[in-house]
């Protein structure tokens, strides 16, 4: 389940890391086609006022470059020096001729420059087909002073005609990044349904044989029992019905465990604290366990507190804490299991409990995972250890309704520790 998990983590740190890129390559793309678009632009100013020289008489030499008499004041202000001033009319009439020919399809001010009055001999307002704005919202020309005529050409919406030529590449690119942040998002959400079904499964996998084993030794025990020598032979009646008690039991107290996990999925568990002396309610605990420890041959060493504790607690929940800790040191442990118990306080004015073997031990990298539920450690060869995943998961919600800790120290093939800390109050 731990390979699971972590190739879902990394398909889905994957397909982050591809839209982020994709991201970038989108925005990178756009900046190019707004550059190659201001160009063009550009490119069509220049041969529009190329046009105009050859139409109007503005220039003594028309021969020369445009480009050596047209000065960029800013991204929308072009100025072009002029030889003479023309008429208002022809320059209008040509100069919308010149930007229709070469697709200037964004509405301008002109203004001519007289520099021997050093302001505008006129300026009117150039609009086109495409021009979607109105003349009124339009502050007027500012003249540029300078020792010569100029024709000044300012495009106010320069920049928003250019995003409008390039709305089908921006459409383009948001559908795309859509599409792909829509697959994405169908991808992480086959692999988690694909996830939770490999979760259900291994689920129903472990309960089906944690309660199968139980199940099949209750038949073979009950057809002992049916049978009628069995009146005369009580030493194995005593026999097959203790097995028969002790594995209803053990089906009880998973059914138990399944129950309170239900119930705890949806709300906090309430704890209905009290005093209790901690060596009493350790002993109970074992004494619960008595059955499981006599038939793995386990030897559990119990270390009571000299001080009688009292420790205010939910006896019935720290008590199941107990059973699962113990229960647990006992199936992961080879041959016969060696736990030891002991109550103390700790040094940060804490109860604490502590619950040792002598087991397989666990490795440092499942420990983030061990109170996540349907979460097992793997236990390599180690086949006939049963359970659902569910027990650690519990027991950490039980300390946390109790304001406490769980602290967890292992050392593969040597043993484990969990150490329980309770608050005092």
């Amino acid at each position: 389940m731990l390979m699971k998990s972590t190739t879902l983590r990394w398909i889905m740190l994957s397909i982050t890391i591809i839209i982020a890129l994709i991201i970038v390559a989108q925005l990178y793309w756009l900046k190019r086609v707004y550059t190659l678009e201001q160009q063009q632009f550009n490119a069509g100013v220049v041969k529009s006022i190329r046009g105009l020289f050859e139409d109007v008489k503005i220039a003594d030499n028309p021969s020369f470059q445009v480009k050596q008499i047209v000065e960029v004041a800013d991204q929308n202000t072009y100025l072009v020096k002029l030889d003479s001033i023309p008429n208002k009319d022809s320059l209008y009439n040509n100069l919308s001729n010149e930007f229709e020919d070469f697709d200037v399809w964004t509405d301008c001010l002109v203004g001519v420059y007289n520099s021997k009055k050093s302001a505008f001999q006129y300026q009117f307002y150039l609009s086109t087909a495409a021009s979607q704005y109105s003349k009124n919202t339009i502050a007027p020309l500012l003249p540029v002073y300078k020792s010569y005529d100029y024709l000044l050409l300012h495009f106010p919406h320069r920049s928003k005609y250019i995003i409008h030529e390039m709305l089908f590449w921006i459409f383009t690119a948001i559908l795309l990044l859509l599409v792909l942040i829509g697959l994405s998002v169908s991808l992480i959400y086959l692999y988690k349904q694909k996830f939770l079904n490999e979760l259900q499964k291994d689920f129903v996998n472990n309960f089906t044989h944690e309660f199968k084993t139980p199940l099949a030794v209750m038949k073979i025990a009950s057809d002992v029992l049916i049978q009628p020598s069995i009146v005369s032979q009580p030493a194995r009646l005593l026999k097959y019905g203790t097995v028969i008690k002790e594995q209803t039991e053990h089906l009880q107290n998973q059914v138990e465990r399944l129950l309170k996990t239900a119930s705890g999925d949806n709300k906090n568990i309430i704890v209905k604290k009290e005093l209790w002396k901690i060596n009493e309610l350790i002993q109970h605990a074992i004494d619960q366990l008595q059955p499981l420890i006599n038939n793995k041959n386990a030897d559990i060493h119990f270390t009571p507190n000299d001080d009688e504790l009292l420790i205010n607690v939910d006896r019935m929940h720290l008590e199941l804490v107990i059973i699962n800790l113990v229960e647990n040191a006992i199936k992961y442990s080879n041959g016969n299991p060696y736990i030891a118990i002991a109550a103390y306080n700790d040094d940060n004015n804490m109860y604490a409990i502590s619950i040792k073997d002598k087991g397989i031990g666990i490795e440092e990298k499942n420990f983030k995972f061990l109170f996540n539920k349907f979460y097992r450690v793997p236990t390599g060869n180690v086949h006939q250890v049963n359970g659902f995943g569910l027990g650690l998961n519990f027991v950490k919600k039980i300390i946390d309704a109790h304001d406490g800790k769980i602290i967890i120290k292992s050392v593969p093939g040597v043993g484990t520790e969990f150490k329980i800390l309770l608050p005092e109050k």
